[in-house]
């Protein structure tokens, strides 16, 4: 695009070193490219002004045409204000200025006409417009002509005298000396089939618009652009690698997978759980390296299908490993596993940040040997001293919590690259799966394993604690144990939640019979490992936590989740937590329990939660309320998903159709190396080249 992106914003009219430094700290905008792709995120009609008498208190935003006729400067310190008297013959209002006075009053010639735009409020028996937009009469065709954009800015910008109309200002400047034209991104095949704007007409009615319907088209194209270029590159990426990566053929099922199969599976497998463990087979079989997502619900046995994948690693002559993100968890699965393996020959180690030195010392040579063949860990995994003899399969669990360049550092462990299984219990809608997942093969355990009862989930006030006790204080007599999870750790004046040591004081004082433990984040690994077992070994009854406990603890036993202050929480973690209990054949409770005050939203969120327990329903729903930024649980650290103008809650089908016209073009040509789409893998370049290349990873 002109090298666009290559241009500094700084050699822009009326940015200069300083403003260029604020523009990219607080809006990112580093280049010409940068600030065309910055859109505004609302618009107003400005196309009417009216007139100073039709003026009243509770109207939107207006624009009138009149003069400032005085300047007047009340009050002192912090009450200061400079107060223009503005008329245009029909009555008089004010334009108050509680910052920039001196600048305003020079900027601004009194009995000169202007345009005044901005929010009227009553003030006593007069209206006023604080900190209003003015122009001039010779700007009307610029600013009053219809719809106005209006940019995201920071106080730290506005202070800079860089606020939304300074933006849109710039927006015209640039686009002004680049004469309206700006270079296609799309190849002429892929614009013939779509039949939408041009990218010069997109990004001219984005910022300044001739109608309602020449800003759908833009937003569409542009939708469509940033969509598109993501699935090209996601797409190829997926197709390079199938192509240039051989994996380790794993021809063999045999005595390991057979064995277990056979004689130690502690419960017949889920039609899913099989069709999942056939797609396994199937990858690891066809001398292809897997890259594989395993979506499944909380407890629908991802863990069962990751070790019988192991397995297929051993009968192969491989070893596996299986990374997971907290010490916790990697001890649970470690638990859950040697459990399962119980009675056969197989040799497994746990190797996280804790392991004693001593134990490591005769740990890393077994692994470098060989003859530890399944390793399960943390983050220790990936450090330099851990060499594996014959690396053939790596389980990353929760991929989420580690960034892509972590996970790379165990394909180093191996000559060829590794098999890989990416297992994740937040459930990920489909349109996000198709584009943070969408070079990986996804299988889905759709299935729980029988004889789960579903869990209950009930909402109550946090003024009925004594009901809510006396509930739970029944559910311990009857053996059960209970989770109770907490936003915070310690008190925060400014914000009305319950936190964890205040409930710990109250938990001990009315269940003094009982033994109460807590567990957060900031305690010491032992410490934590230690209040824990209290509660997995059934020697307390109620275990406090924040959401340390969110993923990898089992404890069959515990029945009852309570969440205080659940409107603190999104939807897909309220659904993790929620799926802490359940897990054995009694009947199970999730109590949410929030103040009275909940906006809209909130109490949304909450209702869902207790008519559904479907992870992947909760999932959209919670895209949809909230948007993909704010996704707990599903944005990949270290591979941010900075969509400008998209929406994953909202423009699924725009997404499906961007990956549709994307299949096309690498069916007709992969490596896009034809003179028709050079211009697409330039684009590719400049969108993706500033990234580091992962395309070997999933």
């Amino acid at each position: 695009m002109l090298d666009l992106d290559k241009r500094s914003i700084m050699y822009l009219p009326g940015v200069g070193p300083k403003r260029a430094e604020i523009l990219k700290k607080e809006a990112g905008i580093s280049s010409f490219e940068d600030l065309l792709f910055y859109f505004p995120y609302k618009y107003i009609d400005r196309s009417r002004f009216y007139k100073v008498n039709e003026v009243e208190g509770n109207m939107p935003f207006i624009q009138l045409r009149g003069k400032i006729v005085l300047f007047d400067i009340v009050g002192e310190g912090s009450a200061k204000r400079l107060i223009g008297k503005f008329t245009d013959g029909t009555g008089v209002i004010d334009l108050v200025w509680f910052k920039g006075i001196s600048y305003t009053k020079e900027r601004y010639k009194l009995d000169t006409e202007y345009i005044v735009f901005g929010k009227p409020t009553a003030f006593g028996s007069t209206y006023n417009i604080v900190h209003p937009d003015i122009d001039s009469l010779d700007q009307a065709d610029q600013v009053a002509k219809g719809l106005t954009p209006y940019y995201n800015t920071t106080d730290r910008m506005k202070k800079a005298f860089l606020p939304s109309r300074t933006i849109q200002n710039l927006q015209y400047t640039l686009l002004s000396s680049l004469q309206w034209q700006l270079p296609e991104t799309l190849s002429a095949d892929v614009l013939g089939r779509i039949g939408m704007l041009s990218m010069a007409e997109a990004i001219r009615n984005v910022h300044f618009p001739e109608s309602v319907h020449k800003l759908r088209q833009a937003q569409l194209r542009l939708k469509f652009d940033e969509l598109f270029f993501i699935q090209l590159k996601i797409l190829r990426t997926a197709s390079l690698r199938k192509r240039k990566l051989k994996g380790i053929p794993f021809p063999t099922v045999g005595e390991y997978f057979h064995t277990f199969y056979k004689e130690h599976l502690p419960f017949a497998l889920t039609n899913a759980q099989k069709r999942v463990v056939r797609e396994i087979r199937a990858d690891m079989g066809s001398g292809r390296q897997m890259n594989r997502l395993l979506q499944g619900d909380v407890g629908s046995g991802k863990t069962l299908v990751g070790l019988l994948s192991m397995l297929l690693a051993l009968d192969n002559h491989c070893q596996a490993c299986l990374m997971a993100p907290t010490e916790i968890l990697a001890a649970q699965h470690y638990a859950t596993i040697c459990h399962f393996l119980q009675g056969m020959e197989v040799k497994v180690a746990l190797l996280t940040g804790s392991t004693r030195k001593k134990e490591r010392e005769q740990l890393l040579p077994a692994i470098a040997e060989g003859e530890m063949q399944i390793v399960i860990g943390t983050h220790a995994l990936i450090e330099e001293s851990v060499h594996f003899q014959s690396l053939g399969l790596a389980i990353i669990d929760e991929q989420h919590r580690f960034g892509v360049e972590q996970r790379a550092k165990l394909w180093t462990k191996n000559a060829e690259p590794p098999h890989v299984l990416v297992m994740t219990a937040t459930p990920i809608p489909r349109t996000l799966a198709m584009t943070l997942y969408g070079d990986l093969d996804v299988s889905v355990i759709d299935e729980l394993p029988p004889g789960r009862k579903p869990i209950r989930t009930l909402h109550r006030y946090d003024n009925k604690k004594a009901e809510l006790y006396a509930f739970l204080r029944s559910e311990i007599q009857k053996g059960r144990q209970v989770y109770v999870v907490y936003p915070l750790i310690e008190g925060n004046e400014k914000l009305d939640y319950k936190d964890l040591e205040a409930g710990f004081e109250t938990f001990k004082e009315v269940f003094a019979e009982y033994t109460v433990c807590m567990v957060h984040g900031r305690m010491k690994a032992a410490d934590k490992e230690r209040e824990m077992q209290k509660f997995v070994s059934g020697e307390a009854q109620i275990l406090l936590a924040t959401t340390v406990i969110e993923v990898g603890v089992n404890v069959p036993n515990a029945s009852v989740m309570v969440i205080e202050s659940a409107e603190r929480f999104g939807l897909s973690q309220l659904h993790q937590l929620r799926g802490r209990v359940g897990r054995g054949a009694e009947q199970s409770y999730c109590i949410l329990v929030s103040s009275y005050k909940l906006s809209n939203d909130t109490r949304k969120r909450l209702e869902i939660m207790v008519n559904s327990n479907d992870g992947f329903q909760i999932a959209e729903e919670d895209l949809r309320l909230r948007g993909h930024g704010d996704l707990e649980g599903t944005r990949q650290s270290g591979e941010g998903l900075d969509l400008k103008i998209a929406n994953l809650a909202t423009d699924g089908q725009i997404l499906q159709y961007a990956r549709e016209q994307a299949m096309e073009v690498l069916d007709k040509d992969p490596d896009l190396l034809s003179e028709e789409h050079r211009i697409l893998s330039e684009r590719l370049k400049t969108l993706f080249d500033k990234q580091k290349d992962w395309s070997r990873i999933s």
